[in-house]
């Protein structure tokens, strides 16, 4: 079952078949836990493991935008396309475009729209604000550059799954460009990480993402230093005039992930302030679902269910 009707208590709720299947497969590849790895070697390992990507896509090619690289995918040569920027999911410290492949061209074949997926710098080398600051970078550039990416500069969106949620909803609130939507899969917005969350207590050990692993990548986050409450790390955390005035928002969760009840938490308080936002969480799936629509009918479910959302919010 998916949909916003679904959202209850999930301690209980098996794992959807195809799920529990994915997840059995990434247990017997055998890799160390994620808080027992070095970031580099994590890195390495999880570079080895992406597959050639499935979705055909129309045309790619790498930009420059302003120091940041990053690619862009395009479904069409039409030349009015709006564009989603896009941050890939990695706990700041793993993930590439690379990796991102798949989601990224499902994105622009689902919606008809062009994607542009970031590449910004990683920590520990590069700790907050690094990464923030490059997803500024790029989403300013990409707005100023619309007309070079046969995009249309007023059809603008930001989006990422996980971490990269938390940049796009930090972008969204920093309101450098005119934004019509963001997406956020799964997105982090509470760095604190405390117990409040029954999300965290019931998902503690996982599966794919566990709270010993969010602390994992926290740390190493922000290594260079930053106040766990300021809205640039926790954006659940931005005051009332900040919330009130954001673009509309799709939101997606899952039910076996620790993230879910404060991604559950930043859709209530987008709507409570007035904010056009949806919110659908996937039951039976866990953290990083999203990555699989190969593998789990729910997770290209999910992909579809975006891809429409960003669709509609370009009409």
């Amino acid at each position: 079952m998916h949909g916003s009707d679904g959202i209850g208590k999930t301690a209980a709720m098996a794992l959807d078949p195809q799920a529990q299947a994915v997840i059995e497969m990434i247990e017997a590849l055998g890799d160390p836990p994620m808080n027992e790895q070095e970031p580099a070697a994590a890195r390495a390992l999880r570079a080895s493991r992406i597959r050639p990507p499935t979705q055909t896509i129309h045309a790619q090619r790498d930009v420059d935008a302003d120091g940041v690289p990053a690619r862009l995918y395009r479904p069409s040569d039409d030349n009015d396309l709006g564009l989603l920027v896009y941050f890939h999911g990695g706990g700041w410290v793993l993930g590439s475009v690379a990796g991102h492949e798949n989601v990224c061209r499902a994105l622009a074949n689902r919606s008809g729209h062009a994607v542009l997926s970031v590449d910004y710098r990683l920590a520990p080398e590069s700790p907050w604000p690094a990464a923030v600051d490059d997803a500024m970078t790029a989403t300013t550039w990409a707005a100023k550059h619309a007309s070079d990416l046969g995009v249309d500069a007023t059809r603008l969106a930001v989006g990422g799954d996980s971490a990269g949620g938390n940049l796009a909803a930090i972008v969204s609130q920093q309101r450098a460009v005119p934004l019509r939507f963001q997406l956020l899969i799964y997105p982090a917005t509470d760095g604190r990480v405390g117990d409040d969350y029954e999300s965290l207590v019931e998902n503690v050990d996982g599966p794919f993402l566990t709270v010993a692993a969010m602390r994992w990548f926290y740390d190493h986050y922000l290594s260079g230093g930053g106040d766990r409450s300021d809205p640039r790390i926790s954006p659940l955390l931005a005051d009332d005039s900040t919330i009130a005035e954001l673009p509309s928002a799709h939101i997606i969760t899952a039910s076996h992930d620790p993230l879910r009840d404060e991604g559950e938490a930043y859709a209530r308080r987008l709507m409570r302030h007035g904010v056009q936002a949806t919110l659908t969480r996937y039951q039976g799936v866990f953290h990083g679902f999203f990555s699989f629509a190969d593998f789990i009918d729910l997770s290209r479910a999910a992909v579809d269910e975006a891809g429409d959302a960003l669709r509609r919010a370009f009409r």
